[in-house]
């Protein structure tokens, strides 16, 4: 696969990269004057740092415990004296906790509207647990996982800016988020404000993607907030391949000085139409927000993140073009409810084309679509010979990771049944290559090794069994025999789950509410 830029009439120009560094992913090299540094750090002022965090949280608890006591979930009572107190006690032991951190002093650009003015803050980009420090400076709500008020010291601190709980165990929880959200959005500033990260997951900040719509359904004005870390080394970001949740912290807190920038832009209030369609509301502030920030904007998603840390067989390389033909098929409308079907009968009738090349036209007809923009750039993508043809059964394999991106096997199973010959069922070494290179989305892979290694009889083919029973033997087969023949793959593993500072919810919920 490659990405290929095209003309309106069909036209291939050239050959492009991958259009931004894939943002599911965060590589950390260091030099020899910082592994010293760090080396230094860990034993005399990260313990340090560590422990004063920690004595803050701890410290922190008994006055939220105290401030959350006879507060009523469904309304707001009057601050008085001694509530306005301890939301000062709280914030200023946060403020402390920060700057034992090494967040030594923040950067704060613009006004923070009122909540009368602006009731929902949108946040962007989210890429760290430290992400929670404006919520600190401001103690606005939040929307959580339900799980998490249960959490020790944690949850007493949460329930303390009275956050909109989402709970996996009630089907009906996002519908009851939704309206709650919208309650609070149109009281008239009567409650704080709402702290929402559309993005719905973290990335590595290198561009925005694609925003939930959950803070704009209430169709009320916005503020849109920008965050930066303008580190030399980024240690900051926790995203889904690359260091763990300690490790971030670990590296953090070994720094002399961490920075961090909030800029608050004006106040976006809807039009009629944004009101009425809350991905246009959601996509034109996304696209002020990247202005401010000096980034481009990308279409992936949070299920983009799924498909880039999915912990099968094989794992995606950095600059796979798998992303892209992601977001593709999602334009195209091909994901659906029943893709699995919709796999199988694509698998088969690509196997009865036995290898023929089909043009633009015929793909359209394969996939009972008509030719459009997408679907052109979808066609160059697998047109690699620059014929204006393509082979779909590379099509059939890179959809099925993208329907089932944990079943590795599955997808080789199927690419094995569309390519293998009738007399022996077995495949060459440059048709595994065409596999695996299609299932990992790039242009060139090396699987000559590979190959040696499961054709122990020197035939020249191979089976999927014979397959199969090398990788049960070599479950790390990936790691010996791919990744380290082949450049861009780099050593990050998934580190973590999606977080609670968002609000995850599809149009669909819009509509049963009005």
């Amino acid at each position: 696969m490659r990405l290929i830029e095209t003309r309106a009439d069909g036209e291939e120009k050239r050959e492009l990269p991958p259009p931004f560094r894939n943002p599911f992913v965060h590589e950390l090299r260091f030099t020899a004057a910082q592994k010293l540094q760090i080396g230094l750090m860990t034993v005399t002022l990260f313990p340090i740092r560590l422990f004063i965090a920690a004595f803050m949280m701890l410290l922190a608890w008994p006055f939220a415990f105290i401030g959350s006591v006879g507060r009523s979930e469904t309304a707001v009572e009057p601050q008085c004296l001694w509530r306005k107190l301890v939301d000062v006690v709280l914030r200023t032991i946060m403020r402390v906790m920060w700057f034992a951190g090494g967040f030594h002093w923040i950067s704060i650009k613009g006004r923070q509207a009122l909540p009368a003015e602006a009731p929902i803050l949108t946040l962007g980009p989210h890429s760290s647990y430290f992400d929670a420090i404006p919520v600190t400076m401001t103690m606005a709500s939040i929307v959580m996982k339900a799980e998490s008020k249960d959490i020790p010291v944690w949850g007493t601190l949460i329930k303390y800016i009275r956050p909109v709980f989402v709970s996996r165990s009630d089907q009906d929880s996002r519908r009851k988020t939704v309206e709650e959200i919208k309650r609070r959005a149109r009281s008239g500033g009567d409650w704080p404000q709402i702290m929402i990260f559309p993005e719905g997951t973290c990335t590595n900040r290198t561009c925005l993607i694609t925003f939930k719509p959950g803070a704009f359904i209430p169709a009320v004005p916005v503020q849109p907030v920008v965050i930066r870390y303008p580190n030399k080394l980024d240690t900051i970001t926790w995203t889904w391949q690359g260091p763990g949740a300690f490790k971030i912290l670990w590296l953090t807190l070994c720094q002399l000085h961490n920075e961090f920038e909030i800029e608050y832009l004006p106040i976006y209030s809807p039009s009629e139409e944004e009101k009425k369609n809350p991905a246009l509301f959601a996509h034109n502030v996304r696209r002020l927000m990247a202005k401010a920030l000096q980034v481009p904007v990308t279409d992936y998603s949070y299920e983009d993140c799924q498909l880039a840390m999915a912990e099968g067989q094989i794992r995606l390389p950095v600059d796979t073009c798998l992303l892209e033909f992601a977001k593709l098929v999602r334009s195209l409308g091909l994901k659906r409810v029943n893709s699995e079907k919709l796999l199988q009968d694509y698998g088969k009738r690509a196997r009865k084309l036995q290898g023929q090349r089909l043009s633009l036209e015929d793909f359209s007809q394969f996939l009972e679509l008509p030719v459009s923009d997408e679907l052109r750039h979808m066609f160059a993508l697998f047109d690699e010979n620059e014929d204006h043809s393509m082979d779909v059964r590379e099509f059939v394999i890179a959809f099925s990771v993208v329907c089932r991106p944990a079943k590795t096997l599955d997808t080789i199973r199927l690419a094995f049944q569309m390519f293998e010959a009738e007399e022996d069922g077995a495949i060459t070494e440059n048709e595994l290559m065409c596999i695996l290179r299609t299932a990992l989305g790039v242009g060139e892979l090396k699987v000559s090794r590979l190959f040696r290694a499961i054709d122990e009889e020197d035939s020249g083919k191979i089976s999927f069994e014979s397959f199969r029973e090398f990788v049960d033997q070599h479950p790390d087969f990936a790691e010996q025999y791919l990744y380290s023949d082949n450049a861009g793959f780099g050593s990050s593993s998934p580190s973590h789950a999606a977080n609670g500072f968002c609000a995850d919810f599809s149009p669909s919920e819009q509509k049963k509410l009005d």
